[in-house]
């Protein structure tokens, strides 16, 4: 079984920074081939990419955050990173972090409970 669990949310003012933290562990030894950010707005019901980070280093963002986000991996600990700055209004969302565990050709999706943001004057 693998726990995912996220911190680091809260509230900022427009133009503010957070970081925000995601640990995954379990019973066993796993190397996730990639971990990453998702986050869903208040009155969406999709959650959408914000950023993700694969074992052999490539990174992907979402558009809305590229210049302001910056995302890392520490895999030895099985940890992600999000460092935000420059937040808008319109990141006000619940982050959740992700972590993809592929065994053979099977691949295995862990979700975090999530982590608010809020970014308001």
């Amino acid at each position: 079984q693998v726990q995912v669990v996220e911190s680091g949310g809260g509230l900022v003012q427009p133009g503010g920074s957070l970081r925000l933290s995601c640990a995954a562990s379990g019973n066993g030894r796993f190397s996730f081939y990639s971990m990453g950010w998702y986050r869903q707005a208040p009155g969406n019901w999709q959650r959408e990419l914000v950023a993700s980070i694969i074992s052999d280093g490539n990174i992907n963002y979402a558009e809305s955050v590229k210049g302001r986000f910056t995302i890392s991996r520490d895999i030895a600990q099985n940890t992600v990173y999000l460092q935000m700055n420059n937040l808008k209004s319109e990141d006000t969302a619940v982050y959740y972090c992700k972590a993809k565990l592929v065994v053979v050709t099977t691949e295995y999706d862990y979700w975090g409970q999530g982590t608010q943001v809020t970014v308001s004057s």
